[in-house]
């Protein structure tokens, strides 16, 4: 039986990350870089698929862990009828070859000690030669190397690197994993405890420079150094989870993998970073968006590569079980080859953003915009995939329509507002044109509401971007039909799910049945402090931030009936849609909250 999904935290050097289970185990890991091939796979397997193990050989009566304070450096401290020890696990933020520590501290008593290190490359298939070198064993195969440096002594037994120890009160027991390319020479020794106070200290300099007077600080700060977590330092590119195929249904086919980055993520990451003072991160995400989707705008893509590839061709990974059985597992992701139109509507509006919030202008930048614009005006009528990314046919979304006017509106705010050069008569013609349109056909009136795609009968819980994007006041009596028909028919237990279940198949072309989507019940919230129900989005908020696990972590989904987390883990969209909800929260209720798009 699988770990619940809660029961891991992640540790990141900004090129990759691991999750630490609260066994002790790290059950996932992707070397060198986000997106690439698993050495540690049992999060989607068993310990056969790879993973590091360190606890303690007796049984465990007590368990607790925790980050040392603002960092991401993790400590999980067990408690047996022995004593109690401490394992500290980081991973150093490092240009060269990524490196994982840990140290066993013993804090009372004299606890024996396990190690099982099992290395299994790309994604648990590929067994490798290990050998022992220079006060170290290497594990090698094609291009991937795994040096582990300890002082412990370490033997093989059936494909495993296994090791027991006594650790008693005061010492410290290190271990340092270190990733090289097979081809070079041996990467040099670093020490662990070392390691771990300068990746304590690395954290607390970075945290230092985050500028939030907002409420419920230790949620925002953690949700945010998560952000950054996700973030590939080399390029400024946030992935949206760093991992794949974790399920949006226990048992069900619905796995994706996550490893890469969304465009749709980009206006709220970006106003998350600004709003917190990250301008040098909001700076380099810009800079990673104008590399990525250079080129002509009809080839835009919705995801791109940590380094702005293009191609992450979708593959089923038929030797892993999967998590708790939900099959297939899945690398790479067929949506890259779909039309979203909102995207348009989202890159426009981060770039607006970054208008907004101090991110100087520059020519690369409007041409850019200039370019989608110019593809926009000829293609907006296209119906699309939309933001669930369907995998049935393309229909004309409500919400990509009302994206689409979002981009052509910061089109004008640019030329108003900031002196751009562009048709201002011209798309002032547009923005009233599309919004007539949606108006029109994307509104119901017999039901009162918004409804998913021109001509349906249901709502869809995107719609509530409606007013956090500028397309109409919360006020406005089709947003609050609009908002009481997604609380009537898409809250079954005050959370919010993405569209109406009914049926066996979903609009999206895939078998019904997922999770309450976190971030579009933040959406809620933030909409119920615009209809100036605040007491009402406080509670909502509120009950959203406890089902963060006890590290303060939340995965994209979360299951009401078994009260488990839910697909990707941790979620990027779900942490920066706790951000920006906290801060529109802390707003004084006499202050307007404020709407994107808004100067």
């Amino acid at each position: 039986m699988a770990l619940p999904i809660e029961d891991y935290a992640i540790i990141g050097d900004t090129h990759t990350a691991a999750l630490v289970s609260r066994e002790g185990s790290i059950d996932w890991l992707c070397l060198p870089r986000f997106d690439s091939p698993a050495c540690f796979t049992a999060l989607l397997g068993d310990h056969r698929h790879g993973r590091w193990l360190i606890s303690p050989v007796g049984e465990v009566l007590d368990l607790q862990r925790r980050y040392r304070g603002d960092t991401l450096v993790l400590e999980t401290e067990f408690r047996t009828a022995e004593g109690t020890v401490r394992l500290v696990d980081c991973m150093p933020p490092r240009q060269e070859d990524p490196d994982v520590a840990r140290v066993v501290e013993g804090v009372h008593g004299r606890v024996r000690m396990r190690m099982e290190l099992v290395i299994r490359f790309d994604y648990g298939s590929i067994v490798p030669w290990v050998r022992h070198r220079d006060n170290a064993i290497q594990a090698i195969a094609g291009p991937d190397s795994v040096w582990l440096r300890t002082p412990v002594p370490i033997r093989g037994r059936n494909l495993t690197t296994v090791a027991e120890f006594d650790v008693a009160e005061g010492e410290r027991v290190p271990f340092m994993l270190t990733w090289h390319l097979s081809h070079r020479p041996a990467p040099r020794a670093i020490d662990p405890v070392r390691a771990v106070r300068d990746t304590e200290r690395w954290w607390r300099q970075w945290v230092g420079q985050l500028d939030y007077d907002g409420g419920w600080r230790e949620a925002v700060t953690r949700s945010l150094l998560t952000l950054k977590a996700l973030t590939y330092g080399p390029t400024g590119g946030v992935v949206a989870a760093p991992t794949t195929s974790l399920p949006e249904a226990l048992g069900g086919v619905r796995n994706w993998d996550y490893r890469y980055c969304w465009l749709r993520d980009a206006t709220f990451t970006l106003d998350a970073l600004m709003q917190a003072g990250m301008q040098a991160e909001a700076e380099a995400w810009r800079e990673w968006l104008l590399r990525a989707v250079a080129g002509s705008p009809e080839q835009t893509q919705i995801l791109y590569g940590v380094a702005g590839e293009r191609r992450m061709d979708e593959r089923e990974l038929e030797w892993l079980p999967g998590y708790e059985g939900s099959t297939p597992v899945r690398t790479g992701n067929a949506a890259v080859r779909q039309f979203q139109l909102d995207v348009y509507g989202e890159v426009m509006d981060a770039l607006h953003l970054a208008r907004q919030t101090g991110i100087p202008s520059d020519e690369p930048s409007w041409d850019l915009q200039r370019a989608l614009m110019d593809f926009l005006e000829s293609n907006w009528r296209e119906p699309d995939e939309g933001i669930w990314e369907v995998r049935g046919p393309r229909r004309h979304f409500t919400h990509s329509k009302v994206m689409a006017w979002a981009a052509v509106d910061r089109a004008v705010k640019a030329v108003e507002f900031y002196g751009q050069d562009g048709p201002l008569d011209r798309w002032r013609a547009l923005r009233d044109t599309i919004h007539s349109e949606v108006l029109e056909r994307g509104f119901d009136p017999e039901l009162g509401t918004f409804v998913q795609f021109y001509g349906a009968k249901q709502t869809d819980a995107s719609l509530l971007m409606i007013p956090l994007v500028g397309f109409l006041p919360a006020s406005d009596r089709r947003m609050r039909g609009t908002v009481a028909t997604i609380e009537r028919e898409l809250c079954p237990d005050g959370l919010v799910l993405r569209y109406a279940p009914d049926g066996s198949e979903s609009v999206d072309g895939l078998p019904a049945g997922e999770g309450t989507f976190l971030a579009c019940s933040f959406w809620l919230a933030d909409n119920l402090a615009l209809l100036g129900r605040h007491d009402e989005a406080r509670e909502l908020f509120e009950r959203l931030l406890d089902l963060r696990n006890d590290v303060g972590l939340l995965a994209e989904e979360y299951d009401s009936k078994t009260g488990r987390l839910l697909g990707n883990f941790p979620q990027a969209f779900s942490h920066v849609a706790l951000v920006n909800t906290a801060r529109q929260l802390s707003r004084p209720q006499d202050q307007p909250t404020r709407a994107r798009g808004t100067g």
